[in-house]
């Protein structure tokens, strides 16, 4: 069968944002968040969170905004990879803090796909109970008709593009440590070139490359408010275009026609234990 995560990120990002999540749960085919535990409206998000325990939650992992600077840090040895660990743990540590169930974990900014930070990543998340991290396996459907839509976004769907081909790249050069972790992944990550782009004839191109497995497409969901627009994030009045969109009937009739079942991190970790009996 054809199952598909859709994950909200940036759930703590701010009020409104945290509320554009939840709806798009609710009425919605979102059906797994990614909680910014350094966010500004983090506390939100988890008064949010416990009063809708089927909201799968996960860590967004927020090291940096720049992840070429990061990467940059990391090859002059300004950030060590204790820097790291420390820091993933203190993220970890605070999210698990809140009493939440913390399903998987992945990266802002996709850092998670950097070879240090998913080395590290994987030897710590296990040893506190977290089974499942975002894939590095990308794919990128349909980029022509992508950017035949959005003429004068171009450039930045190119670069968003490139950074999908350098995750991709990254993930694979990390794939040996995958042998020595419990971690599990979906089969393949949807929706870096879409970031911003996201629409109808996007979801419909990757329903249709979907093959039988579990998948998953991140998604920015939100309000456009005073408290977002004082946020370092390119994503506003888009989130608001996205929420409309993951709320439509249009779409849950296209996943539905294609017989695609929405699941969560919560089913694929459950499925694999399933599977070990």
């Amino acid at each position: 069968m054809k199952k598909l995560i859709v994950t909200a990120d940036d759930f703590g990002l701010t009020e409104r944002v945290n509320e554009a999540i939840v709806l798009a749960y609710r009425n919605g085919i979102v059906t797994s968040a990614s909680l910014m535990v350094n966010g500004q409206a983090f506390d939100s998000a988890v008064h949010l969170a416990r009063r809708n325990p089927g909201l799968d939650i996960g860590l967004h992992l927020n090291l940096t905004d720049d992840p070429f600077k990061f990467i940059g840090a990391i090859l002059r040895g300004k950030m060590r990879r204790t820097d790291i660990e420390r820091e993933i743990r203190v993220q970890i540590e605070k999210a698990l803090g809140t009493g939440l169930e913390i399903i998987h974990i992945d990266g802002h900014k996709h850092v998670h796909a950097i070879p240090l930070v998913l080395r590290t990543i994987r030897e710590v998340a296990p040893h506190y109970g977290i089974q499942a991290i975002r894939a590095g396996v990308v794919k990128t459907p349909e980029m022509s008709s992508l950017l035949r839509r959005n003429p004068k976004s171009r450039l930045t769907i190119v670069k968003q593009c490139v950074l999908a081909k350098i995750a991709f790249a990254a993930w694979q050069f990390s794939c040996p440590a995958k042998t020595h972790s419990g971690m599990i992944s979906p089969d393949v990550f949807y929706g870096i070139e879409h970031t911003g782009f996201l629409d109808l004839e996007a979801i419909a191109s990757i329903v249709a490359d979907l093959a039988p497995g579990v998948h998953e497409l991140m998604c920015h969901p939100g309000y456009v408010d005073d408290e977002l627009c004082r946020t370092p994030t390119r994503l506003r009045a888009q989130r608001e275009r996205e929420l409309e969109l993951l709320t439509s009937p249009e779409v849950r009739k296209l996943i539905e026609d294609a017989g695609i079942r929405l699941v969560s991190y919560r089913d694929l970790v459950e499925s694999r234990a399933a599977a070990c009996k």
